[in-house]
């Protein structure tokens, strides 16, 4: 069973939809008592870092996602904002992050006469440089889809699942341990979405 989070932010009918494509049962649930129990935890988001953070502490989610992932070693799947939550700190706010995960999140800049357009907006392609289970039965250069103006910088090189670029390379998924965050909507990739989805309910 996989506990999608509700905290008010995040595409949580499209994340369902498409398990339930893959035949992966799954809820949603903003219950601290039925997240605390999760066996698999997904973390979705679309919006302000400092305003998801507030929601998850409002809604008592902070200390009970914690613990699932801390202590229990839940796994746990961030995807887009929910990534960059999973961060230490974002350039778009103040608050601390959630830390699981030696990161920081930063903005896209580019000089005017790039070109190039923030948000990053659109189906590209990603590099896998870490673990490959995610991407078993996928092409060598699968294609998501992504909206996002900010995007996480990792400290440690083994941290990074796999590289995007968007005027320069940026990490579009890390992982550690039992925490991954993916800057691109597998819920919008269609196949390649319903691929990844699968091997991370079989593989973490």
């Amino acid at each position: 069973m996989v506990t999608i989070i509700n905290y008010g932010l995040g595409n949580l009918g499209s994340i369902l939809n498409m398990l339930k494509k893959i035949e992966v049962e799954a809820t949603i649930s903003s219950d601290p008592g039925t997240i605390g129990k999760a066996e698999k935890l997904i973390l979705p988001g679309v919006g302000a870092f400092d305003n998801g953070m507030r929601l998850l502490e409002d809604l008592g989610l902070y200390d009970i996602l914690n613990h699932c992932v801390l202590t229990r070693k839940v796994p746990i799947l961030g995807i887009c904002l929910g990534m960059q939550l999973m961060t230490k700190q974002s350039e778009e706010g103040v608050l601390a992050g959630l830390s699981w995960i030696d990161a920081t999140t930063k903005r896209f800049r580019f000089d005017s006469e790039s070109g190039l357009k923030v948000p990053h907006m659109g189906w590209n392609t990603v590099q896998i440089c870490g673990q490959i289970d995610f991407f078993e039965g996928i092409s060598q250069e699968p294609r998501f889809y992504f909206v996002h103006s900010y995007h996480a910088v990792c400290e440690n090189e083994n941290d990074v699942l796999t590289k995007t670029s968007h005027g320069y390379e940026f990490v579009s998924a890390f992982k550690r341990n039992n925490v991954t965050g993916v800057q691109f909507h597998p819920e919008k990739s269609h196949k390649f979405g319903m691929a990844f989805l699968k091997n991370w309910v079989t593989h973490s």
